[in-house]
């Protein structure tokens, strides 16, 4: 009997969730994605720290105040792991553009060019790389703008609702990154419901209703479910565009031998009962606003992962200074 993990790749792209280039090897994932995240954690690992010391390198040889030169060394670090993991999967890497930028368009566009023109000198063409934005209004017009006006690629992350996954839609943005474990959290936090059968999962219902949506208006921009909390979420979503997972429950798939079948499917979605929404800003906002979870969730994920660039930065800034004081 194949793995759940072998049957889930019949119905699915598998992409790996990991910063930690040496563990996706194993699950043989098409793609893979970073977010600052998991970019720290790779980062305090022995067996990276020569990717940080280069990094570091770099961001001093670029000169300019001390400021810059971090940036420009965590933007090096992001793209060298990216390089990293290129080296192991034959599809595209997904890397973030800075969380604290999400509320402004224009830089968030010139920070993702930034990091396309890192893997073009390093010989990657943009076709592989996906570019991680924060879905909030000006994330997705960024998104919309580095497509269109770039053709680069864009990966729009952070995503808890319904009017979020629509406008992304509507911006043309390649691909969508649905969050399903902390919407799950969410629910269990603020809820009488401490527990859900995958089925029923508040995660599992938002994912299907984007997919089924996108599919029956045959939007161009595709679905990868994220933040997996347990396998049951995963197999309730077979059948969807991609599915990113970390190596943990990528390693649980591997010894599952349950049939898994396809749950999302273009036939279902055409023959459901959704109707086609338009959100221009005004709208977009209100609908947003309107769904407590993913306005909270959105916050969170965006202070959650500009803590952990401040920290990365912390780091990096210690590493900086015995560089430059020669130790």
């Amino acid at each position: 009997m194949e793995s759940a993990l072998e049957q889930l790749k019949k119905h699915t792209v598998v992409v790996a969730d990991t910063g930690d280039f040496n563990a996706i090897e194993e699950y043989k994932p098409q793609d893979a994605t970073t977010n600052p995240s998991l970019i720290l954690a790779a980062a305090k690992m022995a067996a990276y720290q020569h990717l940080v010391d280069q990094a570091i390198k770099y961001g001093i040889a670029k000169g300019g105040p001390e400021e810059e030169q971090v940036t420009n060394t965590m933007d090096k670090l992001f793209v060298s792991f990216g390089l990293e993991i290129l080296k192991k999967i034959p599809g595209r890497v997904s890397t973030e553009v800075d969380a604290r930028l999400s509320y402004d368009k224009d830089e968030m566009v010139s920070r993702a060019l930034g990091l396309i023109a890192l893997y073009e000198e390093a010989g990657i063409k943009k076709d592989r790389v996906l570019i991680k934005l924060s879905s909030t209004w000006e994330g997705i017009q960024a998104g919309r703008e580095l497509e269109e006006k770039h053709g680069v690629h864009c990966n729009m992350t952070l995503l808890f609702s319904f009017a979020q996954a629509v406008a992304c839609a509507e911006a043309k943005v390649t691909l969508i990154s649905p969050f399903v474990g902390r919407i799950m959290d969410w629910y269990k936090e603020n809820t009488a419901q401490k527990s859900y059968e995958a089925h029923e999962d508040p995660g599992v219902i938002s994912v299907t209703k984007i997919y089924n949506h996108y599919k029956k208006y045959d939007y161009t921009t595709v679905v990868m479910g994220a933040s997996f909390r347990n396998t049951g979420e995963v197999k309730a979503l077979a059948g969807c565009d991609l599915l990113t997972i970390s190596p943990g429950l990528l390693g649980e798939l591997s010894k599952d031998h349950s049939t898994v079948t396809p749950m999302l499917t273009v036939q279902k979605a055409k023959a459901c009962d959704l109707e086609k929404v338009h959100l221009d800003e005004k709208e977009f906002r209100w609908q947003h606003n309107e769904d407590r979870m993913a306005v909270e969730k959105l916050s969170d994920g965006i202070r959650k992962f500009a803590a952990d660039a401040i920290k990365l930065e912390t780091m990096i800034k210690e590493k900086m200074l015995n560089v430059k004081n020669g130790q």
